[in-house]
């Protein structure tokens, strides 16, 4: 599996990092044009459980599959 991620949406909030059962999610250091950082995930260690994607109030995680 493999996640996309819409970096415009992302508000910083820090839930889906919280959540990541293999913290493969960090906050970059740019920042997108609202102003927030935006969240990476590292494919490395990402299993695709889809915790981001249920934890996340603003849609920014796509899986595919």
């Amino acid at each position: 599996m493999k996640v996309n991620v819409n970096e415009s949406r992302c508000k910083e909030c820090g839930l889906c990092i919280a959540h990541c059962p293999k913290e493969a999610i960090y906050l970059r250091s740019e920042v997108n044009s609202k102003g927030y950082r935006t969240v990476v995930v590292r494919e490395d260690k990402c299993i695709g459980c889809g915790m981001c994607y249920l934890t996340c109030p603003d849609g920014v995680y796509q899986i595919l599959a």
